[in-house]
């Protein structure tokens, strides 16, 4: 009996993985966007070749990773294909096993130094004069100590936004989500250093054209941070 049970949940899983699949592939044959409508239950049971119960659990699991968006009363949409499922598992896999937690975060680190760095040139073309105010006063929020961890959230956010790149700017995001969710649970300390100058530095290095000078600054904004996440590894 317990082969027959496992061999249905299997058997479930893998129906509801195909039905998923066929879900993906209608939203992108007919070309629909974030927030458009997608067809009713019966509707996608007709033109999917699924029962109901295959659709609605495809459906849920498609909702919890973003790809649709289930709307009470509404209907079901195509959702905003964010990375709020990839924050979620990062996050988890930092907080589950202390192998992992200096992992995830010196991986974090890495890449989002990576971003910054390797788009030096690009992001000081990006930089108008605008968005260089901008960040200088999201430092001098910093320095203020006016909301300090969402000033500097905001700060790396619009660092990359000019670069036009959703993809580069939702990791971004992420990638700072789970450094804060997890960070705070290994006890790593956030004010050991100038935070406020460091940021200067990027600043003025972007605002003066510098960029073996932008690339130095971006290394040292990070190079603390890494520190503390070794120190604290050993």
């Amino acid at each position: 009996m317990p082969d027959v049970v496992s061999n249905e949940r299997v058997g479930r899983a893998l129906l509801r993985e195909e039905v998923s699949e066929r879900i993906k592939r209608y939203i992108l044959d007919n070309r629909l966007r974030p927030g458009a409508p997608l067809p009713t239950e019966n509707e996608l049971c007709a033109a999917l070749g699924a029962s109901r119960s295959s659709v609605r659990e495809a459906i849920k699991t498609l909702d919890a990773l973003d790809i649709v968006e289930v709307r009470h009363g509404h209907g079901t949409y195509v959702g905003r294909l964010s990375l709020s499922a990839l924050v979620e598992g990062l996050t988890f896999r930092g907080l589950l096993s202390p192998d992992d937690e200096f992992g995830v975060l010196s991986d974090l680190v890495e890449v989002r130094e990576l971003f910054e760095r390797g788009n030096a040139a690009r992001i000081i073309d990006s930089l108008d004069p605008e968005h260089l105010d901008s960040l200088d006063a999201l430092v001098d929020r910093m320095g203020r100590g006016e909301n300090s961890v969402e000033a500097d959230r905001a700060f790396h956010a619009l660092l990359v936004h000019p670069l036009g790149n959703e993809l580069v700017s939702q990791l971004t995001d992420a990638f700072w989500d789970v450094y804060t969710t997890v960070a705070p649970h290994l006890g790593l300390p956030t004010d050991e250093h100038d935070t406020v100058q460091l940021h200067r530095g990027i600043v003025n290095a972007a605002r003066a054209a510098d960029l073996d000078g932008f690339a130095v600054a971006v290394v040292a904004h990070y190079a603390p941070i890494k520190h503390r996440i070794t120190a604290a590894r050993a």
